[in-house]
């Protein structure tokens, strides 16, 4: 292991060449910055669509269809559903979403019951507002924290999207993911503001049972007592209703991890290149350095200190730039009415700060190699 005494040899041949060290601290901080970033999105599609044991909560659609619009199921199914063994509650949901297609900035309304908001209500803060200002108005909506933030919504304000004009009475911090980013409505009123005829016609029934090992039993269930009626259903665990609504988003998500790579790669490329060219400029130096009784292997650890210097200093500034941006970003991947919120994980933060510093090391140990394999004649006649 390196004498702390020799760090400041390590500074000091770092900084006198300024430019290629700045430049090259700056190639890593981009890539580790897009590394962090792809690692952050695959993280959170992940948490999305991966179904756990935790997880008890079945989503009921209508068959062969997928955006919230074309989805028409007569909400007097919820008596039924409610009487299918191990069910123990049926939430009847109207969405309406102001873009049906994958994007980065959709409104979703989400109409409830009345009656159900108590049992919705105890998985939220109510962080500003007063939910007793939903009850009171037919226009009001719960905004979920995300969409607070990102369009910049405050209690009391008025918006609108897709023909739904609403009155923000309250904005919720909830830990499901799917409650982040919605506003949530009176059943009835977005039943009547968002299409004719739409009165007793929800998007979907969202289903909590007693046992996770049962979810599938129970979906089976429930789509074999709709299976002749004039509106068939099909039912999922809501993960997996997300994995299949935003499958273009996990295939596009699933692909960014070869851009992931390439960014490692051209960390490793970028460090290697530098300690290359910075071994070769002091060579008489290095030389100089084994006439003093510098062991080759000191030497090699003082090359490889270069390359882990200049891998923690890129991928710390690059990373903490990256969690930055997705913290005050707001991110969120929406298709059909469904969001993959896009969060800063601290656990990220280690792990570009281990890779880069993994990378450093790699970057460093052929340079560090052929230095302290060379013959103290042979350096001082190299030009």
């Amino acid at each position: 292991m390196m004498r702390p005494a020799l760090i400041p040899v390590v500074l000091k041949q770092v900084y006198r060449h300024r430019a290629r060290s700045l430049l090259t601290i700056g190639g890593v901080t981009i890539a580790m910055f897009l590394f962090v970033a792809v690692q952050t999105i695959q993280m959170a599609v992940h948490e999305a669509t991966s179904v756990t044991n935790a997880d008890t909560t079945l989503v009921v659609y209508r068959e062969n269809r997928f955006c919230p619009a074309t989805s028409r199921l007569p909400q007097f199914y919820q008596p039924r559903i409610a009487k299918i063994r191990g069910v123990t509650s049926v939430v009847p949901m109207k969405i309406v979403v102001s873009n049906c297609a994958a994007s980065l900035d959709v409104i979703t309304f989400r109409g409830l019951p009345d009656e159900h908001l108590p049992t919705m209500a105890a998985k939220w803060t109510i962080i500003d507002g007063d939910q007793r200002d939903w009850q009171k108005r037919s226009d009001a909506a719960l905004v979920g924290e995300l969409l607070a933030q990102r369009r910049g919504y405050r209690v009391g304000q008025s918006f609108d999207a897709s023909g739904v004009t609403v009155s923000v009475a309250g904005i919720i911090r909830s830990s499901e993911p799917q409650d982040q980013n919605v506003a949530y409505v009176h059943l009835d009123f977005l039943q009547r503001a968002a299409a004719k005829n739409g009165v007793g016609i929800v998007t979907q029934f969202n289903v909590t049972v007693s046992d996770h090992s049962n979810l599938d039993e129970i979906a089976r269930a429930i789509d074999a007592e709709f299976r002749n009626d004039a509106e068939p259903t099909q039912t999922r665990p809501e993960k997996a209703f997300i994995a299949q609504a935003g499958s273009d988003i996990v295939e596009i998500v699933r692909f960014t991890k070869y851009l992931g790579w390439g960014c490692l790669a051209a960390v490793l490329a970028l460090v290697g290149n530098a300690i290359v060219l910075s071994v070769q400029d002091r060579i008489k130096e290095l030389a100089v350095l084994q006439t003093l009784g510098f062991r080759s292997s000191l030497i090699a650890q003082l090359i490889m200190a270069e390359g882990i210097l200049f891998g923690l200093v890129g991928g710390t500034v690059g990373t903490l730039v990256a969690i930055l941006a997705v913290g005050y970003g707001n991110f969120s991947l929406s298709t059909e009415g469904l969001s993959v919120n896009i969060t800063p994980q601290w656990s990220v933060f280690a792990v570009g700060l281990a890779i880069s510093a993994s990378v450093g090391v790699l970057a460093g140990l052929i340079p560090a190699w052929q230095a302290s394999r060379r013959e103290i004649a042979h350096c001082f006649r190299a030009v």
